[in-house]
């Protein structure tokens, strides 16, 4: 679930920090910038588990801050697939059911992938298994905040990097003082997340720990 990643960046280190310990002002910046951040392609930064080499450090012209490049490994939450983790159902939707482990939200057990056969409860929001017994049918419902144990089946990333303005619809030329910003209507588009986990608990073994504890 947790991995070591080694990394390489130069930190910038404001001179009002010079009278610290250069380690523990390195490991303060990097904690600032990556700590709780998704790195593409790495996975969810959780805090600095040590620095590895402190290259030498530099000022340069017109800045007072020092430059250090730095060589440390960053303990990162990345699950391997068909690795098994527990979590909590965050809510239900149409598109699954959504999963938190407290630290991490995006997680989705797509329709297809729950114990089947599956319906959605349209009234109280929320997925249930149709599990059958040698009495019928009872509905398991899958209610919020419940602990669920689910397999990592794949992972998505997303390039959330900023990117430039989109162009113009219009060829015509903004008039001096007149915006050429989108509506305000035209920016509500959903924000996509930069990792996502995908997961399944159609085997046995799987879905809400109450289900086969009892």
């Amino acid at each position: 679930m947790f991995v070591l990643v080694e990394m390489v960046d130069t930190v910038r280190i404001p001179p009002w920090f010079f009278q610290r310990q250069l380690n523990e002002a390195v490991a303060e910046e990097l904690n600032k910038k990556l700590a709780n951040k998704v790195v593409y392609n790495v996975g969810l930064c959780i805090c600095l588990y040590d620095i590895t080499k402190l290259e030498d450090s530099y000022i340069f012209p017109g800045d007072g801050a020092s430059h250090t490049k730095v060589h440390f490994r960053y303990v990162v939450f990345h699950p391997f697939l068909d690795e098994i983790l527990v979590g909590k159902i965050k809510y239900c939707s149409q598109e699954g059911v959504h999963v938190t482990m407290d630290f991490f939200d995006d997680i989705l057990i797509p329709p297809e992938s729950l114990q089947q056969p599956a319906k959605f409860d349209e009234a109280e929001q929320v997925w249930l298994w149709e599990y059958e017994t040698d009495e019928g049918a009872h509905d398991l419902y899958m209610d919020q905040g419940e602990e669920i144990r689910f397999r990592v089946a794949d992972e998505v990333f997303v390039d959330t990097s900023p990117t430039g303005p989109a162009t113009a619809a219009s060829d015509t030329p903004a008039q001096p003082g007149q915006s050429t910003a989108p509506p305000a209507e035209d920016n509500g588009e959903k924000k996509e997340a930069p990792y996502t986990l995908i997961g399944t608990i159609c085997e046995p073994g799987l879905g809400l720990l109450s289900w086969w504890n009892s």
